[in-house]
Formats: C-alpha cells, structure tokens, sequence
C-alpha cells in the first residue's frame, strides 16, 4: 500500500562524463527526446524554415543545439558551470581546440546512446 502525500521518485536520465587533457570535465545527459532529435535533424539539414542560412550556419547551429540539449555540467579549471544559459554561453566563448574537443565527445556520445542520430 502506498503512502499517502508521498510524491513518485523522479527518474533522472544517466549522464556520462568525457575528461579532456586539460583534466576538464564535461558531462552529457543519456537522454534525448525524440522532439529534440527532430529539432536536431531538421536543423543540421537546413530544413528550419530559416533560407537565409547557409550549409555552415546550419551545421554551427545544429552543434550548439545538441551541446544546447545534451550539456548537464562542464568543470573548466575546477570550476562547475551547471545552469543551461551559462553553458552555452560558455561553450559560444570556447576556442577552437575547446569546440574540436566538444565536437569530439559529441560523436562519440551519441554513438554509444543515440546511433539514429547523425553527430556532427
């Protein structure tokens, strides 16, 4: 018999984390909605509704959408950054190896958890 006003435990989706060699930790959720993964797609194709952009924009934008929806923590230099806006801010002021790296752990993590969807 269940309590009375005890609320169900809520399910937290896995997440894994990827250590760059700087000791960096980023950590990705092991979930993502079947409505991000077409939000993903259609973005990475070009297929937003957005003619303007072009097949460099698309990409970048599909990048930072799957960061954008997968991104829990990032630990830079001991220090944790946990909510949503400041991790893209932050992943928008990475440099160049940063973004390689990113790109890097995205595939790889969508390998293992999402094999339907096409990393950049």
């Amino acid at each position: 018999m269940a309590k009375r006003g005890r609320r169900p435990e809520r399910l937290a989706a896995p997440s894994s984390d990827y250590t760059d060699e700087l000791g960096n930790v980023l950590t990705l959720r092991g979930s993502l909605t079947p409505a991000a993964r077409r939000e993903y797609a259609q973005t990475l194709s070009g297929g937003d509704g957005r003619a303007s952009r072009t097949r460099e924009d698309a990409w970048q934008r599909a990048v930072e959408l799957l960061f954008e929806r997968l991104a829990v923590r990032w630990v830079i230099a001991g220090a944790p950054i946990h909510r949503q806006r400041e991790l893209l801010m932050r992943f928008r002021a990475a440099s160049t190896e940063e973004r390689a790296w990113i790109r890097s752990v995205l595939r790889e993590h969508c390998a293992e958890h999402f094999p339907d969807v096409n990393a950049p």
